[in-house]
């Protein structure tokens, strides 16, 4: 799906604007001339990447709980996922509040929520690795719409996501999705000491396809290429090979959408 040209800020845009608002210095982001970045992919504005931006409607829903500070860093990937998305939620976390819209969100009926975290850390029970076909439930005489997966992401460094983890008692009563992935992160952004810690757009990535939601699975790991093969061109002050192979993929992928 085509995105339109001047789209309304997604989630994750209203929180980061909420955020600086809060804030009691402004944020300065490295890069560009003064500043500047692209309100729209937070990237210098040669390297702008919102004109491949692609948007595929999904069963599947993401529910983000962002670390206070992580609205605000360009290398941020629950940007991506929102933009790619439709049914994106964003809130910050803290300690000793939760937002109402949140405990709303949780209690709707047409979400099944999933708190996607490392099952080691999880008692067993409250563990699982698949999520369930959607299948329609008979009540009475009606037939009920299948409830939809809504997944919970910590957007956090790790240590700060063992936090969220043990410290929101409002997700202790869902289920955890355990993730068993098949290869190593390829995130180059930030470093973890870990190859099997993956940024966030590539943990949505594979909860989109454990929901039967491969496409937009794809489509947003080839975004997150795209993105990233931009950001480090513009940090390296080197312009974009759009002929490049990210490009290709992200263009075969949503040719036609």
């Amino acid at each position: 799906m085509e995105r339109p040209a001047n789209p309304a800020p997604h989630a994750v845009s209203r929180l980061r604007t909420e955020r600086l608002a809060r804030s009691a210095k402004p944020f300065l982001a490295r890069g560009g001339i003064k500043g500047e970045r692209c309100p729209g992919c937070r990237l210098v504005p040669s390297h702008c990447v919102c004109g491949v931006c692609p948007v595929v409607p999904t069963r599947a829903g993401v529910c983000l709980l962002m670390a206070d500070i992580e609205p605000l860093k360009p290398s941020n990937t629950g940007w991506l996922i929102a933009d790619v998305v439709p049914d994106t939620f964003a809130f910050g976390w803290a300690r000793t509040e939760v937002h109402l819209d949140l405990l709303t969100l949780l209690a709707d009926p047409q979400w099944q929520p999933y708190v996607v975290f490392p099952g080691e850390f999880v008692a067993p029970e409250r563990v699982v690795t698949q999520v369930p076909a959607p299948e329609p439930a008979v009540v009475g005489t009606q037939v009920a719409v299948a409830r939809r997966p809504l997944f919970i992401l910590l957007d956090a460094t790790w240590p700060e996501a063992r936090k969220m983890f043990r410290k929101s008692p409002y997700i202790d009563r869902f289920p955890v999705l355990s993730l068993e992935p098949d290869h190593i992160s390829r995130y180059q952004l930030r470093r973890s000491r870990r190859d099997d810690h993956f940024c966030t757009s590539e943990v949505a990535s594979l909860c989109l396809d454990l929901a039967g939601d491969t496409h937009a699975a794809q489509v947003l790991d080839a975004y997150l290429d795209v993105f990233t093969h931009h950001y480090l061109q513009s940090k390296h002050q080197l312009p974009p090979d759009r002929a490049g192979d990210a490009h290709q993929r992200l263009r075969q992928l949503t040719a036609g959408d």
